[in-house]
């Protein structure tokens, strides 16, 4: 399953930010992303993080999410949405 999660700073956590603490952060989406677990990743206009996640459940996902040291640290967390085929071309094929 695929899932979009979103960053959420929790307030004033961007302060508590330290180049050591983003280090480990940044080693530990990279090792995440070596395992096939986050496929992509961005930064949104607010410069929150997206990342895009393949797991095999939303709990899953979450436990993946709670070993980054930015959230263990309670410096952010994340919204989580399941992604799903889209379905619409349906439609079109309906009747075919």
């Amino acid at each position: 399953m695929v899932y979009l999660a979103v960053e959420e700073e929790i307030e004033n956590g961007r302060s508590a930010f330290d180049d050591s603490l983003l280090r480990e952060e940044a080693l530990r989406v990279h090792q995440l992303y070596l395992d096939g677990i986050i496929r992509e990743f961005y930064f949104n206009d607010d410069h929150c993080a997206v990342l895009k996640l393949e797991c095999s459940s939303k709990t899953e996902a979450e436990e993946i999410l709670s070993s980054l040291p930015l959230v263990q640290g309670g410096l952010i967390r994340f919204a989580l949405t399941q992604l799903t085929p889209y379905t619409g071309f349906n439609r079109l094929f309906k009747n075919q």
